[in-house]
């Protein structure tokens, strides 16, 4: 039983005082003379709870937590009392410490830590007060682990676990006369992590597209230029990268949900014909071909045709001295189109002709010069 308010306070007695009263106790029988006795053995051991609890102040608890919980250990003791294992008051000051200092690691830690890192982290703290009042100095780490008997990684794990004793509010400002705080220097969930799988599927399935198809989604996409402006490079129609663009999505688009991606259609798909054209003008001693068009897998066959036609002969006579490509109306040459060119190339060095491509564009030019054609570039 614990005092109510406005009983006074027991008078405090000397220990064999206290371990009679408690002996007195234990030899009562009877429920009333019990009952009795114990309620006079609480009261007359409470000074002496409060006296154990008083030794633990000033380490961030309100000293009323003491002393109940000091108050509670003080009932166990008195509960669990047996004559036969020693006087009452060194028993009730081991339970009633005991109580308090698991009060202090199980309900005064910021962030729960394991047991016997809580001790360490204590006795490393006791062991810096000693060791600093002896050197006059902060001690190192390898001296607080030779006074521990420790290892010096044990040492460190103590004094980071000491942090969460009581860890910064997320509240607190991050720095002096700032209305910043702590809270908002954390980062955020990165919400493109989740993304990472579909980009790396979205650029595997990117390099099965042919080259013109590739360039439209980077002009849209990574270049943030519109459909207008795309027509406007490429030299043909808005409604033309329209339906490239439309077809190129689509198929993109399914060969993600599939497992195994359909391969992409060399064919025009409907309402997406496009073809170029080769006038062919013969010269005293050579032949001009103007190609106008995109030059890719499906239009690069035609191209290859006029190109060795014209290095053969000239209008049934002897093979020309110059064969001169123009592609001033070729907005885009992909890979196709490079191989045809080459094909013609080495049908002309064969036969001692003379191969000139000219007039070709800045995107055309530079797949050219990759390509090793820059010899023949005019």
């Amino acid at each position: 039983m614990t005092p109510h308010s406005g009983v006074p306070a027991p008078e405090e007695l000397d220990l064999p005082e206290l371990d009679a009263v408690a002996m007195s106790y234990a030899h009562r029988s009877g429920d009333d003379a019990r009952r009795s006795a114990r309620e006079r053995l609480v009261r007359s051991a409470m000074p002496f709870a409060g006296r154990l609890a008083r030794r633990y102040r000033g380490r961030g608890e309100p000293m009323d937590d003491l002393e109940q919980v000091a108050r509670l250990g003080l009932l166990k003791a008195v509960d669990r009392f047996d004559p036969a294992r020693g006087a009452f008051t060194g028993f009730a000051a081991a339970t009633i410490i005991g109580e308090l200092r698991r009060h202090f690691r199980d309900r005064t830690w910021g962030v729960h830590v394991p047991r016997r890192m809580q001790e360490l982290s204590i006795e490393v703290n006791r062991a810096s007060t000693e060791l600093t009042a002896k050197l006059r100095r902060s001690p190192t780490v390898p001296e607080l682990a030779a006074r521990l008997r420790v290892d010096e990684e044990e040492i460190l794990a103590a004094l980071e676990t000491a942090a969460a004793y009581t860890p910064l509010s997320l509240n607190m400002p991050a720095r002096a006369e700032s209305e910043a705080e702590l809270g908002d220097l954390l980062g955020g969930a990165d919400v493109g992590l989740e993304a990472v799988d579909d980009r790396l599927t979205v650029a595997s399935l990117m390099c099965r597209l042919p080259e013109r198809e590739r360039r439209i989604l980077a002009l849209r996409f990574y270049g943030n230029k519109t459909q207008t402006e795309i027509a406007a490079e490429l030299g043909i129609s808005q409604m033309h990268v329209s339906r490239l663009l439309s077809r190129a999505l689509t198929w993109l688009r399914e060969a993600m949900l599939s497992d195994a991606p359909k391969q992409w259609q060399a064919g025009a798909a409907p309402g997406d014909h496009h073809e170029i054209t080769v006038a062919r003008a013969d010269q005293p001693g050579g032949v001009r071909l103007q190609v106008t068009g995109e030059i890719d897998r499906d239009t690069a066959d035609p191209l290859r045709a006029a190109v060795l036609e014209a290095v053969r002969r000239v209008a049934g006579g002897p093979p020309p001295r110059e064969v001169s490509v123009s592609l001033a109306g070729v907005p885009i040459i992909d890979a196709a189109g490079v191989s045809a060119l080459l094909r013609g190339f080495e049908a002309a060095r064969t036969a001692g002709v003379r191969l000139r491509i000219t007039d070709a564009r800045l995107y055309v030019r530079r797949t050219l010069r990759v390509a090793g054609l820059a010899p023949i570039m005019a």
